[in-house]
């Protein structure tokens, strides 16, 4: 069966009638989940196992599962985390303790039976980058944020999740929330090289990557990423990314155009996959007549990815909690 190139999100707590059968014609890719959709475990399990029934296969579901600000299962049947900024900075070996964090993630996104998290976040921050952003950064420094982000992919592989790297080709240079606002970067491009385009040449091992919501003038100063030829031109060619690639959620502020306009620049500009996550019926049907069906390159990484999804390595939990525990001088959660 033919699938639409895109990924959709639900209204609410478990699926209507209307929206199984719109998913069972729409056929798309994959699914994601927000908080709008999270009352406990049970109740998670059961939408998750509806949304896979809803198409008939055992599609991917993603979420945003960072810790801190952007943690969509929280407290009480799930961990709170602090920021990802603030456990790496505090850490004696921050290597080591966000492979923790993210192996402990893993076992409770896979327990629900979700297998895509979109993480690692490897963004280089900055003193300029904007609030919204910042602390859910990994470091200042190119290379640690390369190792760690390398850390975060590996404890979700090894608890069998498919990581989602973001937002390529870099979005810590902005100072403007994309959610509201369409960031400007201006640095030229040996900066770029040198800083944030450099993280991402390394992570040509993950299998999924996710765009930025972000205008690079030193590449092309009138399209965002997920508009631009030009920009994909740079991530495929010259960062060397080939696995598959999703936008950001094509609802944020940042993009110009009607919804169906933007899924149908984002198709042609090279995205293999439109990310829309609100979960209004209007706003996903005007997606699926523009965003066109998986085939080709698209269809190949896609084919991959559910081909290779990772096995859960053994886990002793008691002893992952208290070596991060350890690391962390006695404060893992909120």
């Amino acid at each position: 069966m033919t699938q639409a190139a895109t990924i959709f999100g639900c209204e609410g707590t478990a699926l209507s009638r209307d929206e199984k059968s719109f998913f069972a014609e729409a056929q798309p890719w994959g699914f994601i989940l927000f908080t709008r959709n999270i009352n406990n475990p049970a109740q998670l399990s059961a939408l998750t196992a509806e949304l896979r029934d809803s198409v008939g296969r055992y599609a991917p579901i993603l979420i945003d599962q960072e810790g801190g600000r952007v943690q969509r299962m929280g407290a009480p049947h799930w961990r709170q985390w602090h920021p990802p900024l603030e456990t790496a900075a505090k850490a004696s070996d921050p290597v080591r303790a966000l492979y923790l964090r993210y192996r402990l993630i893993a076992e409770e996104l896979r327990a629900v039976g979700i297998d895509v998290q979109c993480g690692p976040t490897a963004d280089v921050a900055r003193d300029s980058t904007h609030p919204f952003l910042q602390n859910r950064l990994y470091a200042f420094d190119a290379e640690m944020v390369t190792d760690l982000s390398h850390a975060v992919a590996e404890g979700l592989t090894d608890g069998g999740i498919h990581p989602v790297v973001k937002h390529i080709p870099g979005h810590g240079a902005a100072t403007v929330d994309s959610h509201h606002d369409l960031p400007r970067v201006t640095l030229d491009r040996a900066a770029l090289d040198a800083t944030d385009f450099a993280v991402f040449e390394q992570m040509d091992h993950i299998m999924m990557g996710m765009t930025a919501h972000v205008v690079f003038e030193a590449i092309d100063p009138d399209l965002p990423a997920t508009l631009s030829r030009k920009v994909m031109q740079v991530i495929r060619e010259d960062i060397d990314f080939d696995g598959l690639l999703m936008t950001d959620d094509l609802s944020m502020g940042a993009l110009p155009g009607s919804i169906g306009e933007r899924a149908a620049a984002a198709r042609a500009a090279g995205c293999d996959m439109i990310l829309h996550c609100n979960g209004e019926r209007a706003e996903m049907e005007e997606v699926l007549e523009n965003c066109g069906q998986l085939s080709g390159a698209a269809q190949a990484r896609a084919d991959t990815v559910i081909a290779r999804r990772p096995e859960a390595q053994p886990l002793d939990i008691q002893a992952a909690e208290e070596e991060l525990s350890s690391l962390l001088g006695g404060e893992v959660y909120v």
